[in-house]
């Protein structure tokens, strides 16, 4: 491990303006991977310095949450953050137990014979988890709006189709709603106390308690929205894709797709952090004015850890996995609260496509990844085809 200034862009590639991951991959040489980057912050790509970071046992950096940030901070006590994630990590394993058998079907209907992705991974697991999100006795102006928001906010390059004013507009409709729901529920609360929750506004209404700030509960509950749909969808988006252009590693564990889609391509790929105090990071000094940039990417491609690691490997999670280097949703008290047991979605879905279809996949737009706050697919298309080499037809 060895760091070093800030260094131009070296030849990798030319550098998308505003793409801060080829900006990155580009500084990154593989044995300095803690350095000064050209876009302002520390970047952190060395496993142990990452570790120490996000886990921050030691206080080596401010205490914060990627998934519970809101607009004052954190959304707290801790206390609160922990039932909220126990509640939905709950509710979800159940649904997901209860409607496993709908899954043929799903994809059947959803995905063949011709899909357009990343969107139709995004759809599909709304279509999934729509009774997670909100019951199916939720207001129907309440189901429009979360419908709306997936197709304005959560859709890969949707934020772009609309001006800023159409957005600022929609996004005050959308939040007075939101917070309306909110209201009404923690008053039920507040009259009839805690039943089991129905969906995920129960489970942050509940976790808050009658007394939080609706529009923090908002909050929380659009990052459930945001992961679920979002990054589960990209991430199926991930495995599709990969699995259409090597079909030569279609018979693979559904696992070791799922998890080697996610070490190549992590949805969650940067995180944001600032240090607590002077102190020296994988042999860079850095003070409480700096911003580090822990970069999931360069760590799950980092050569000191990885055999070939630009390479689609499954096989390679034979063998156990690196935990040293592998962090797909973060690390410590703050990873993403429904993590695990969405995996599981994951996995069921890549086992059904890769045992019942032969998946080919149609890149557009050169095949590069769409880079955001989260790490989404290039747009393809997707063709499934029964064993026989013929196309389903709807």
């Amino acid at each position: 491990m060895e760091s070093t200034p800030a260094r131009p862009v070296n030849s990798g590639g030319p550098c998308r303006r505003g793409d801060r991951l080829a900006l990155l991959a580009a500084e990154f040489d593989g044995v300095h991977d803690v350095w000064r980057s050209a876009m302002g912050a520390v970047c952190v790509a060395e496993p142990e310095a990452v570790r120490a970071v996000l886990g921050n046992r030691h206080g080596a950096v401010a205490e914060t949450s990627d998934f519970f940030h809101n607009r004052h901070g954190v959304f707290g006590p801790r206390s609160a953050q922990i039932g909220i994630g126990r509640a939905a990590r709950h509710l979800i394993r159940g649904h997901l137990d209860a409607r496993r058998a709908e899954l043929p079907r799903l994809v059947a209907e959803r995905l063949a014979p011709y899909s357009e992705w990343p969107d139709a991974g995004n759809l599909l697991v709304l279509r999934h988890l729509r009774e997670v999100l909100l019951h199916h006795d939720a207001p129907a102006d309440l189901h429009t709006t979360v419908e709306a928001i997936v197709a304005r906010a959560v859709l890969a390059g949707a934020r772009r189709r609309h001006s800023a004013a159409s957005r600022l507009l929609f996004r005050r409709r959308a939040l007075r709603t939101l917070h309306w729901e909110m209201c009404v529920r923690q008053e039920a609360l507040r009259q009839h106390g805690g039943a089991e929750p129905r969906d995920l506004v129960d489970v942050v209404v509940g976790g808050g308690g009658p007394t939080a700030d609706p529009y923090d509960l908002v909050e929380v509950y659009l990052s459930f929205l945001f992961a679920a749909v979002g990054s589960v969808g990209f991430a199926l988006g991930w495995s599709v894709y990969l699995l259409g252009t090597h079909p030569d590693r279609a018979a693979a564990d559904p696992s070791w797709t799922v998890r080697e889609a996610l070490r190549l391509w992590p949805v969650a790929w940067l995180f944001a952090r600032t240090p607590s105090r002077v102190q020296e990071l994988g042999g860079t000094r850095v003070t409480t004015r700096d911003r580090l940039a822990v970069c999931s990417y360069l760590v799950h491609r980092h050569p000191g850890y990885w055999e070939r690691p630009d390479e689609f490997l499954p096989q390679r999670w034979a063998a156990g996995v690196p935990d040293a280097a592998y962090l797909p949703f973060g690390l410590g008290p703050h990873t993403c609260a429904g993590a695990t047991v969405t995996v599981r979605l994951l996995e069921d879905l890549v086992g059904l496509l890769s045992r019942d279809w032969r998946v080919s996949v149609t890149p557009h737009d050169g095949g590069g990844p769409q880079v955001g706050p989260a790490l989404a697919p290039p747009r393809f298309t997707a063709t499934l085809s029964l064993p026989d080499g013929c196309p389903e037809r709807r």
